[in-house]
């Protein structure tokens, strides 16, 4: 069975046809979905679809919408992880540096969410984008008691390590079908067998050669063929390796 350990299945996107969708992943073998949270107003459909016995849900503050974010905010998700005990991690939280304007606004939800994921013993899903060196410095400085996930890894070997390092495993997802990402190729086969799950985004990230079409669920089984090919191992091997992985990172009802 495999696992898509990141996937968006709330967003509007798949309002049309959300059931064809989850159909069509589970005949190719997809037998659960982690489901993060992005914004405050989304956080119910997320734990909606966290009702479903396939779909566990994560609750958090995403860097890429920090213009509809506040600190009341902050509060809020303590109180929605109270009530909702079935949350199995904190985020999507983390740094974009691609959006500059609102860097220190990003560090500041950042660090808040990883206090509250260490005081509750709680995963937490980090999306980093050129920045990894800065964020696994915080988290090493934070000590958190359980790790998490590095959701879209994206970089070196060496950045890898620090992370495999710190207690966490890396997302991989539609960047690795990329012929051109030789960096993260490497990193990937430089993995341990228990240092990665599969993801994929949806409906960002999509693979090579889908380039402008959403991406679905589904498509987390060509991206485990891919990384089964870098690393010169089976399919089933990559599978059954990433689906223990995150069943021991989150408590799935799988």
């Amino acid at each position: 069975m495999l696992i898509d350990a990141h996937c968006h299945l709330d967003f509007p996107d798949f309002d049309a046809d959300r059931e064809a969708v989850i159909a069509r992943a589970r005949a190719e073998g997809v037998g659960h979905f982690v489901v993060p949270g992005t914004t405050r107003k989304r956080w119910p459909d997320v734990l909606a679809l966290g009702e479903r016995d396939d779909v566990s849900v994560c609750l958090g503050l995403h860097p890429y919408f920090m213009d509809e974010h506040h600190d009341a905010d902050l509060e809020a998700l303590e109180e929605a992880l109270d009530a909702n005990p079935g949350v199995v991690a904190v985020g999507e939280c983390g740094i974009d540096a691609r959006i500059e304007k609102s860097w220190n606004a990003q560090w500041h939800t950042f660090d808040a969410q990883l206090r509250i994921a260490k005081a509750r013993q709680l995963p937490v899903v980090i999306h980093c984008v050129q920045a990894n060196d800065k964020v696994a410095k915080r988290l090493r400085q934070l000590d958190l008691p359980v790790g998490g996930l590095i959701h879209a890894f994206a970089g070196s070997p060496e950045q890898a390590q620090k992370f495999l390092d710190l207690g966490f495993v890396l997302g991989l997802g539609g960047a690795v079908t990329h012929d051109r990402a030789k960096r993260l190729h490497r990193a990937v086969k430089s993995l341990p067998d228990d240092g990665y799950v599969l993801e994929t985004d949806s409906p960002d990230m999509p693979l090579a050669g889908h380039q402008g079409q959403r991406n679905e669920p589904v498509n987390v089984a060509e991206v485990c063929r891919v990384v089964a090919e870098i690393r010169d191992q089976s399919s089933e091997r990559v599978a059954a390796d990433s689906t223990a992985t995150a069943r021991r990172l989150f408590p799935l009802l799988v």
